[in-house]
């Protein structure tokens, strides 16, 4: 007979938590939200912990390598998509690693034979108006000068005329070789009153460049997330078929973690996969698995050696796998089944292994709320989506501002691929939508209101840290009468469209 799940399953959006005692020292600017990112053995450290619980979804419409920069910048993890060809993700995940903080990877290139028409054109496509000069115009090649909007007059000058005549030569510049630390390469820029400073090494090869005005916004990442060369963190999604070419080229361009990117993780591919891994890079590449949504599919990935496991199936605002094979179940239930499996697992082995709750974050306060029901971190796509570093397109739609958004699983991102058994493109079905979303501005921004929302809340149940509010958050189940006696009611809401008038 079947086995029955007694309980519903239930949504995140079906609880609210209750108070503790806030006490005099419980303020938000004292909460930690350190979170580890992969497994490690009791009375140590993990290889990478987050400054912040948020990583963004391994998707198309996501994951770029701006958003990665971005978000390592407020202390958070980009996979960047696996759903592109092998060179492709690389290459992303090599230009992250290549931007320090502070140092900027170039990818405004010119060589000594271009023009200034190339030079006018290539601004208008990066926005950048600093270029290196360099042999046959390669990101790292050799620099020989550098092109600024002060060194032509587009009124005055000939559109053919070569770069070469009228670059600032190398023997001019001021430069810092490749061990300079940041803090040494702002003092130069601010004592010869530069706007900018060249990184070589002892080729002459360019490294990066250190802006001044990137100064501050430095200043302004407290949290960033770095590795030991002060480069950012940041991660990348593989499948169960490439990976034995995928993983060594990803490995090879720096990346940190990698994650299997499967709607369904409960399976004998990912027990492959990882295990490949282990036998060619043992614990040295930490990879995630998932996902899975009981005990037994945490169990199953943890013993095949995962370092952390993703919980979530049909969560997420653009998946309808539900809809489409009956599979799932409700992520608010998936995530405190998965978390009792994890802390059972530690009490046995000696190992914590995180879990990451991916999908069901409607709200703001749902993050709080699974990281209560004992996630580690969440994972967030739509969220992502919405911002100017996502790679997705900016469109008007019936005047309003919106970012196009779609799923893994869709036709726009090939879902017939996707399957672990081999996709047969002629017997494929969807288990995603091609959708729109409002655009919301920066990344930055929003992602501080949403973590201040986060530390006032912990600071309501009494929690400085994620351990503490994961053993002694109270959390209540709620009615669908309080979910509606939760927002604005029985009133008629301000805004710019109702205009009252005083009798």
């Amino acid at each position: 007979m079947a086995k029955f799940f007694e309980e519903p399953s239930r949504t995140f959006n079906e609880y609210l938590l209750v108070p503790g005692y806030t006490g005099e020292n419980c303020t938000p600017d004292r909460v930690s939200l350190k979170t580890p990112l992969v497994k490690f053995k009791k009375g140590e450290e993990p290889a990478i912990s987050m400054n912040i619980p948020m990583v963004s979804a391994i998707m198309q419409a996501v994951s770029g390598e701006k958003l990665a920069c971005a978000l390592a910048q407020e202390g958070g993890i980009s996979f960047i998509y696996g759903s592109q060809t092998i060179e492709s993700q690389a290459a992303m995940v090599r230009r992250v690693k290549a931007t320090k903080a502070g140092f900027v990877g170039s990818d405004s290139n010119v060589s000594p034979e271009d023009t200034l028409a190339d030079v006018l054109a290539l601004k208008k496509e990066t926005g950048h108006a600093t270029m290196a000069v360099t042999e046959n115009g390669e990101a790292n090649g050799k620099l020989l000068g550098i092109v600024t909007s002060r060194d032509y007059r587009i009124s005055r000058m000939d559109p053919s005329e070569k770069v070469k005549n009228f670059m600032t030569p190398f023997d001019k510049l001021i430069v810092g070789d490749e061990d300079i630390s940041l803090s040494e390469a702002n003092d130069i820029i601010w004592d010869h009153k530069l706007n900018q400073l060249p990184i070589v090494d002892k080729d002459q090869k360019l490294v990066a460049f250190v802006f001044r005005k990137d100064y501050e916004s430095h200043k302004d990442h407290p949290l960033e997330l770095l590795d030991d060369k002060k480069r950012y963190i940041v991660g990348a999604g593989i499948n169960t078929r490439d990976y034995e070419q995928r993983v060594p080229a990803l490995v090879e361009a720096g990346a940190d973690v990698l994650c299997i990117d499967s709607s369904e993780g409960f399976s004998a591919w990912q027990a492959n996969t990882i295990k490949w891994i282990r036998d060619h890079y043992g614990d040295s590449v930490k990879v995630g698995a998932g996902n899975v949504v009981d005990e037994e599919g945490f169990r199953f990935l943890a013993e095949a050696g995962a370092d952390f496991v993703k919980i979530g199936i049909g969560g997420g605002s653009i998946c309808i796998t539900r809809e489409q094979k009956g599979i799932g179940r409700g992520q608010a239930t998936a995530t405190l089944d998965v978390a009792r499996a994890r802390d059972k697992y530690f009490e046995e082995t000696g190992i914590y292994v995180p879990i990451c709750s991916d999908g069901g974050i409607v709200y703001d306060y749902h993050i709080t709320l699974a990281l209560a029901f004992g996630a580690d971190f969440v994972m967030l796509g739509r969220y992502f989506a919405r911002f100017d570093e996502a790679p997705n397109k900016l469109v008007t739609v019936n005047g309003n501002y919106m970012k196009e958004y779609w799923g893994e699983g869709s036709a726009r991102a090939r879902n017939w691929q996707r399957y672990d058994m081999g996709g047969d493109k002629k017997m494929a079905f969807v288990e995603g939508v091609d959708s729109y979303i409002p655009y919301a501005g920066s990344l930055k921004d929003n992602v501080q209101i949403t973590l201040s929302k986060v530390r006032h809340t912990m600071c309501n149940c009494g929690c400085l840290t994620i351990p503490e509010l994961q053993k002694n958050a109270k959390i209540t189940l709620v009615s669908q009468t309080s979910i509606v006696e939760g927002g604005a009611h029985d009133v008629v809401v301000r805004d710019e469209h109702f205009d009252a008038k005083e009798k």
